[in-house]
Formats: C-alpha cells, sequence, structure tokens
C-alpha cells in the first residue's frame, strides 16, 4: 500500500506562531481520515499544504510521492480533489452547475474558451447522479440551496478522479436534515473501495460518516492523537483536544461527544 501523503515534522509559521507544529502523519492509498479540532487547531492550514497551496515553514510534506519544494506543484493538483469554502466563494452565482463541475476536468473555475467531449458530460452527469443532484444541472450556482451547494462541490472535486480527496468542512452551515442527508452521502463515498484516499476536516464528531477508518486531533496547531478511528476517538483523548470533560459513544456507524458534568 502506498502513501498518498508523507508529513514529517511539517512546521508553518506565521508573524511569530506556529500554525503547525511538527506534524508528522502519514496517509495510506485506500484510507479515509477525518481530522478534528477546535478552531485555531490548525486543520485548514493542514488541508492547504496537502492541497499544496501552501509549503511548510520547516520539515518535509510529499504529496501523492512528491516532495513540495521540489516539484511543479500545477501537474499535482489535477490530481487532487478539493472542496472548501473559498473555493465556493470564486465559483460565479451565474455558473451552470454542469458548467461547475466539468470545468474541474481543466483545472479552472469559471467556463471560458475550453471545449469538453461526450465523455466529459458523462463523467460530470454520473457524478451529480451520485451525488443526489442530476436534476440540477441546468440551475446556476446562485440559485442552489447551501446543502445543493455542498453536493455540487464534492462532484467537482470527483470530476478528475482524482488519488486524494480533500474535503473542508463539508456539512458547515447546514442544518439538521441537510447535514444527515450529506453525511450518509459522504459514508457512500467513504465505504466505495474505488474512492481514493480521503481527508475529511470537521468540528464535530457528528459530522463523521460511516466508513472513515483513521483519525487525526489536533490542537494548537500539535497532534493530540492519530491512529485508527476506534483507537483514536477515546473520552480521554477528545478532552484533552478540545480542554473539556467529554464522553464519546459510537452507535451504528455514527460517533457523538457530550460534555460530562
Amino acid at each position: 500500500m502506498s502513501n498518498v501523503l508523507e508529513f514529517a515534522d511539517v512546521t508553518l509559521t506565521r508573524s511569530g506562531s506556529h500554525l503547525l507544529d511538527k506534524v508528522t502523519w502519514t496517509v495510506a492509498d485506500g484510507q479515509r481520515w477525518v481530522v478534528l479540532g477546535p478552531n485555531g487547531a490548525g486543520k485548514t492550514t493542514l488541508l492547504q499544504i496537502a492541497a499544496t497551496n501552501m509549503h511548510p515553514s520547516s520539515g518535509q510534506a510529499a504529496v501523492l510521492g512528491e516532495l513540495l519544494g521540489a516539484v511543479d506543484v500545477f501537474e499535482l493538483r489535477p490530481r487532487i480533489g478539493l472542496t472548501t469554502a473559498a473555493l465556493s466563494d470564486r465559483i460565479r452565482s451565474t455558473e451552470w452547475v454542469l458548467d461547475v463541475v466539468r470545468t474541474a476536468a481543466y483545472g479552472v473555475v469559471g467556463r471560458w474558451r475550453e471545449s469538453y467531449e461526450d465523455v466529459d458530460d458523462a463523467r460530470a452527469f454520473e457524478l451529480l447522479y451520485r451525488l443526489g443532484i442530476s436534476h440540477l444541472a441546468g440551475r446556476t450556482f446562485g440559485t442552489l440551496s447551501e446543502g445543493e451547494r455542498k453536493r455540487t462541490q464534492i462532484a467537482r472535486a470527483m470530476m478528475s478522479d482524482p488519488e486524494l480527496l480533500l474535503l473542508d468542512e463539508p456539512s458547515a452551515g447546514l442544518d439538521l436534515g441537510g447535514r444527515e442527508s450529506l453525511v450518509t452521502t459522504l459514508g457512500g463515498i467513504a465505504t466505495d473501495p474505488l474512492s481514493p484516499a480521503t481527508v475529511l476536516v470537521t468540528h464535530h464528531v457528528e459530522e463523521i460518516p460511516a466508513g472513515i477508518t483513521h483519525a487525526m486531533l489536533l490542537r494548537a496547531g500539535r497532534v493530540v492523537a492519530a491512529g485508527p478511528v476506534d483507537e483514536t476517538l477515546t473520552a480521554e483523548n477528545l478532552s484533552s483536544c478540545f480542554g473539556l470533560s467529554l464522553s464519546v459513544s459510537h452507535e451504528n456507524g455514527r460517533w457523538s461527544a457530550r460534555a460530562t458534568s
């Protein structure tokens, strides 16, 4: 089993502060990771390095077998699927949903002069169907609900058949029904053996879909715990991570955490 991510003592410093502090982490092909931690823990920064959008200040980060700083990241990025709030903000409200998805084949945001083949259209429609939104292909992005936008972005992230899928808080901003529906969909992706290695970032254990195999807990840029999900998501580890006494339960493939008195 090959490794898609290898971080060795990765540190990222901005304005004298460590956003990440000596993070060592390995993600193997076929694994599905969740990264948890409070606000400011460094989760999004970690994902941005994995997406090749940032480089470490020190330490080494290898993505898909290539060492950052010694590779052309523009050759790597088409092999990585990414969803972030920042990407959503770049999508024009007038963009057709179908174009939001298929422009990922060229690694661009927004339709311009590029042309698409039948295979591109078939791939985009297949993904929209898989995400349950094929009926929205002819709608504009600006008319979608928040949940529909999230699903469109995930379809886009998978358009290029990536080797690594990075999801930054995909359930953020959704109501209970929207969250549960999306978590179920993500569980289908995570349990599909043909899906790429996946890293999902969230604040909430309730948003962890079925099929997640590994977990990392971050606090103040440092790794609190990392490893197989059942061994990592303990009451002791989560309490240390969030600075609060917590109880943890795992039932029917889903996790929950509550403060203890």
